[in-house]
Parts: structure tokens; sequence; C-alpha cells
């Protein structure tokens, strides 16, 4: 089988692709034949910035192959989604059954997986904001695929007003599309009128910006990779707090809790409350290139390689 690996830290031209030995399943495991793979923020940081070269793992949808001993509820040609802590830049990866979800009749691999990753990411970062239907939300990174989805959320959750930060004004259409009322950009000194929650999807040297958009009691939901530091005088200022979110602790140490989302956001999906938003579907050989994508901030949602 065909596999993307890097051996040495760098932008998108570190990436390569190899021929390797098809996994076996182990026990618990599935193995599955990947139709659509996505590519996620913190991958991309990974191999520009991690400490060593390690697997691409991440989220893949594709057909089950094979299973491992202690498997029950997946048979040989489900199509299914999950996350994949090895090799997921691959024709063939391995999945938990803890992590692996079958793929409802009529969604395709591609939507199925936009949809689970980032739309666990985003509803868990909305719950977590603990968001009342009257009340401001703002979204950073909100033309990424788990910005998109966020907006959705609160704009179905009954917000008062939804706000979108982005990089770029060429991005207003995309996010004003998916629920946004209003439109800032990063490099503005301020970012409107203080809102209630602000969703963080981006880190770093934006959660200043972030804290300081917040009105009195507002909440900070910090759910990026890209770290950073908070002063705690402007939380003190506002009266606001600062919480953060990983999906990976809720799949770890709730599972009951993520099946349920996981269910429901299907659900979801059938209904048309929550849509997906794709932009490229690209071969898994020019997998650079889908970094690139992502790194230099031109996706509007999610971009999603293809074996």
């Amino acid at each position: 089988m065909r596999r993307v690996r890097y051996e040495k830290n760098g932008g998108p031209e570190v990436l390569f692709v190899e021929e390797a030995p098809a996994p076996e399943p182990g026990p618990g495991e599935l193995v599955v034949r990947c139709e659509a793979i996505g590519v996620t923020l913190p991958v991309v940081r990974k191999v520009r910035e991690g400490k060593e070269p390690a697997p691409l793992g991440g989220e893949v949808a594709g057909t089950v192959v094979a299973l491992g001993a202690g498997v029950h509820g997946f048979a040989v040609g489900d199509l299914v989604t999950g996350l994949a802590f090895t090799d997921g830049y691959a024709d063939l990866a391995v999945l938990h059954r803890a992590t692996a979800s079958r793929v409802p009749a009529g969604v395709s691999a591609v939507d199925a997986v936009a949809l689970v990753r980032s739309g666990l990411v985003a509803r868990g970062a909305y719950k977590a904001g603990r968001v009342e239907p009257g009340e401001s939300v703002l979204v950073t990174a909100a033309a990424s695929s788990v910005g998109a989805f966020a907006l959705q959320y609160a704009r179905n959750g009954g917000a008062s007003r939804v706000v979108a930060a982005v990089s770029d004004a060429a991005k207003a259409d995309f996010v004003r599309g998916h629920g946004a009322d209003e439109v800032v950009l990063y490099e503005e000194a301020a970012w409107g009128e203080p809102v209630d929650v602000v969703l963080d999807g981006v880190g770093g040297e934006l959660l200043g910006p972030a804290v300081r958009a917040l009105a009195p009691g507002g909440r900070l939901v910090a759910f990026s990779s890209g770290g950073g530091s908070i002063d705690a005088f402007e939380l003190l200022v506002r009266s606001a707090s600062a919480i953060g979110f990983q999906m990976a602790a809720i799949a770890r140490n709730q599972p009951e809790r993520y099946v349920r989302w996981r269910e429901e956001q299907w659900e979801l999906f059938r209904t048309g409350e929550l849509r997906t938003s794709v932009h490229a579907t690209i071969p898994l050989a020019e997998a650079a290139r889908a970094h690139a994508l992502i790194e230099g901030r031109a996706n509007l949602g999610k971009v999603v390689l293809v074996p």
C-alpha cells in the first residue's frame, strides 16, 4: 500500500509517498480501505513544528477489509469513519473499535470524514461554553471546517448575534452563509461589540484579542493546538473565564457522551440542520498541496485527501 510520511520537520515539501506493508488488525481493531482522509491543522502543525517525525494519524472514512479479535458490531464491507492513531495518510488504516462509527446509508465517505471529527469538536467547544439562547458568540478560524460547524451550532442554538473572525475579507460570504451576522478580521484593533462567548480555534497571538472581545462575565473556550498564553488581568477586569476543551479527552474519559454526541450529529446532518463544507478533495499523492492550503489559510471548510 501507499502511505505519506516525512523524515524531518518542515513545510509541505517534506512530505513524500512510499510503499509499505499492509497493516494487520490487532485485538479490538479494524483495517479500513481509506476513501477519504481529513487534513487537520494539528497534523499540519505537527509536521512543521513537532519534536520529531511521527506517523501521520487522523480522521479517515472507508470500507472495512479486516477485523481483529474481539471486534463486534462491524462487518467486512461496512463503511465506517474514525481516528487512525498511526498511519492515517494511507491506502489502508487501522482504527480501534472505540473510535469507529458506522456511516449511515446515503452518506458519502467524504461527507462522513468532514462531519464527524470537525463537527464533534465544534459541538464540544460550543457545549463547553455553556451558551444560552439569546447570548452572543464569536468564532475564530470561522472559515475552517470546525469553525463552519461552530457557526451553525451558534445559529441553530438561538444566539442573538454570531460573529465570525477570519484572516481575509474574501471569506466573508462563506462564513455568512454558515450563520454569521458579522465578520471581523484578526488584524482589526477591536472585534466589534463585546460578546458573551468566544470559541477560539487558533490560539497563539490571537488569545489576547479573543479575551478582550469578551463582555463582562464572558467565557473563552480555547480548543486549538496553537498554544499561547492568557493574561489573567484581562480576565480579572472582565470577571471572565477561560475554559479548555479537547475532544480526545471526551472520547477517552467519557465514551458514552462521545458516542451520544456522534449519533446526535448524524441525525442533525440527516435532517439538514448541519451541513458539511468541503473546500477540495485532493489525491493522496498530493498531500503536500493539501497541507499548503491549510498553512496558507486558503481553505473554506474541509480539505480531504482521496486515495
